[in-house]
């Protein structure tokens, strides 16, 4: 299955993992590359040290492609742009913001850049500049969202843009890529299903949370202070959606949210930890390898193509 972007970036399928915070490490990404998609490393709030460390353990597990995401919002985003550059990392994505000052440098040191976007307007803007592509992310995803649904943003994108979209927010399986590509997309970006890969570092208790969730199961909170952030639902997030109501300050929301998602990563604390996952965790049945989980996906999207060519051709 070849498309602009397997052919761009040397991978065999056409298949991101997100770089989640806290989540996506080395040995996640490695695998992921490894199987043949692109793994990303997540820097989230981390500094550029640990960024670096993290660079230099996926050079030793694998020799495949892979990336790095750097969150806009993170206080320490100078010095994670400066230390990808330096590291000549061949991918990175963005999200959580507009990374228009960041771009020029990062294509100068020989990244190719792809943001995370949540709407066409911000779409177009980054267009101007000299990114490889846009990663369209609807409001299903996990994490940090827009409020767009997905299949009507990969639409939109697809048809405006010429550069490549990749489609994020609602994907989990093979029947999920088809339907990205026939929308336009010429990838897919993955998160919540790779949480539950036997190399990613999360507590048991987040996968747990993830197999057993329905599609109802998950909630947003932050729209009021501008910070939607998409989780599954317990007592912190129902409490966070209250004193979102009530009108606090985006400062006393963060307050208030911090710490959270370590505690869900490291602790599995059910009930004050962020189970950052998107919709999509409804599909998701069991805990297995990356490679496994990509294996499943190509052989259901094989088989979801030979039933639709089928179809066409009554």
């Amino acid at each position: 299955m070849q498309t602009r972007i397997t052919r761009m970036l040397n991978i065999k399928y056409p298949i991101f993992q997100g770089g989640m915070a806290w989540i996506s490490e080395a040995r996640l990404a490695a695998a992921v590359s490894n199987a043949g998609g692109l793994g990303i490393i997540g820097a989230g709030n981390a500094p550029g040290s640990m960024v670096r460390e993290e660079i230099k353990k996926i050079r030793e597990l694998t020799d495949r492609p892979f990336g790095v995401n750097i969150m806009l919002m993170s206080p320490q985003v100078e010095e994670v742009v400066e230390v990808v550059c330096e590291e000549k990392v061949g991918v990175i994505t963005t999200g959580a913001g507009n990374p228009g000052k960041y771009i020029n440098q990062l294509v100068e040191s020989g990244c190719r850049v792809f943001p995370i976007v949540p709407t066409l307007a911000l779409a177009r803007r980054l267009s101007r500049y000299p990114i490889e592509g846009v990663i369209a992310e609807g409001g299903e995803a996990g994490g940090h969202v827009g409020d767009v649904a997905t299949t009507v943003l990969v639409a939109l994108l697809a048809r405006e843009l010429k550069i490549p979209v990749i489609a994020a927010g609602g994907f989990a399986d093979g029947r999920g890529l088809i339907a990205a590509l026939a929308l336009g997309a010429e990838a897919v970006q993955l998160g919540t299903v790779f949480v539950c890969s036997r190399e990613c570092r999360v507590h048991d208790n987040y996968k747990k949370a993830i197999i057993n969730a329905g599609e109802r199961s998950s909630r947003v909170t932050g729209k009021m202070v501008k910070r939607p952030v998409r989780c599954l639902d317990n007592k912190l997030m129902r409490y966070l959606e209250e004193m979102d109501r009530k009108g606090v300050s985006p400062e006393k929301f963060e307050e208030l949210a911090a710490g959270s998602l370590r505690r869900a990563v490291e602790e599995g604390n059910r009930e004050t930890g962020s189970f950052m996952a998107g919709q999509s965790a409804a599909l998701v049945n069991r805990v297995s390898t990356a490679a496994e989980i990509i294996e499943d996906i190509m052989s259901q999207a094989r088989e979801t193509g030979d039933r639709i060519d089928k179809i066409l051709k009554e």
